[in-house]
């Protein structure tokens, strides 16, 4: 797909995003007008900027025809690390620091079997999974660790100039990654290479190398996420981060992004996110039912799929 196509793909799908997502509010404002008052939506925004965080590293990853399934279990471990780091009297900034790093060399160590040993990442990643949220039990033998000090909360639920700080980090990040993506002989390599890996290997860019990097990104991040997540709630324990990672796919493929590689932009994953929180937040907030959440989950998931089916027919009936 030429970048002309991949423009109007996205133009196309971010509107029809955007009008599910007015169609919800609108749906939820009739039903519990509460749901959508400043005060409720800022409450439950607190909920979204892991999910946001870790879904830019992914889209990034899957426009390579990638996957990483670890994140949430890597970002168990990274919080976990936090938690007991602290636990032994290390002041929970240095603590956080070791979690970055964790999360980074647990990206790491995905990017060096798929760029290196040439693992499907679906393999290596969803072996990870399981090896860190293992090790993260192991580490802490299941026991939950809280009590951190309220300077390290501030980071996690402080505001400054009433917008929430995780916010501010995420906007930053957002654009930055934008930036990459669209503006740099980087982000032009990440098409490249999901539209196809071996002409990518011939025309000169250097695919292993790309890879690892994207894994170790995502490994970061993981690692900001897991800090977050544990100052916004006060607590580190092992099962945090259970099922983010069908979330954040579910996220990146909802905003547009081929699974298959090669078609993809951080504005439809933005929108994919918020598309999720609020569905989400809804069902809780009305039904009051968490179960009822997965399914949430698996729906959007299919009608990500069955959008991309009908626009990607019509441009096929334009060509014709």
């Amino acid at each position: 797909m030429n970048r002309r196509s991949r423009q109007r793909f996205a133009y196309w799908h971010e509107i029809l995003l955007a009008g599910l997502l007015s169609c919800l509010l609108v749906w939820a404002w009739r039903t519990d007008p509460a749901f959508v008052s400043r005060d409720a939506q800022v409450e439950l925004s607190t909920h979204v900027w892991e999910l946001a965080l870790l879904a830019l590293p992914m889209t990034l990853i899957v426009i390579t025809a990638g996957i990483d399934l670890s994140v949430g279990s890597a970002m168990a471990l990274c919080a976990v690390t936090l938690g007991l780091t602290y636990e032994a009297g290390v002041p929970p900034l240095v603590g956080s620091l070791l979690a970055l790093l964790v999360g980074t060399a647990a990206g790491a160590l995905n990017g060096l079997f798929v760029a290196k040993v040439r693992v499907h990442p679906l393999i290596v990643t969803l072996a990870t999974l399981a090896v860190y949220r293992g090790i993260a039990e192991g580490v802490s033998l299941g026991r939950p660790v809280s009590g951190f000090p309220d300077s390290f909360g501030f980071l996690g639920r402080g505001e400054v100039g009433g917008v929430p700080l995780p916010g501010l980090i995420f906007a930053v990040l957002a654009v930055a990654f934008s930036i990459v993506l669209a503006k740099t002989p980087f982000g032009r390599c990440l098409y490249a290479l999901g539209h196809n890996e071996t002409a990518a290997r011939f025309s000169g860019i250097a695919v292993d190398r790309v890879k690892l990097w994207l894994y170790t990104l995502s490994g970061a991040m993981t690692g900001l996420a897991g800090v977050l997540l544990v100052a916004r709630r006060n607590t580190a324990k092992a099962d945090l981060g259970a099922g983010m990672e069908l979330d954040v796919i579910t996220a990146v493929v909802l905003g547009g992004t081929s699974i298959f590689g090669g078609r993809g932009n951080l504005v439809g994953t933005v929108l994919g996110v918020l598309l999720i929180h609020e569905a989400r937040e809804f069902v809780s907030w009305h039904w009051q039912r968490d179960e009822l959440n997965l399914v949430v989950i698996g729906a959007l998931l299919i009608l990500s799929v069955l959008v991309q089916r009908v626009l990607s027919s019509g441009r096929q009936e334009e060509r014709h």
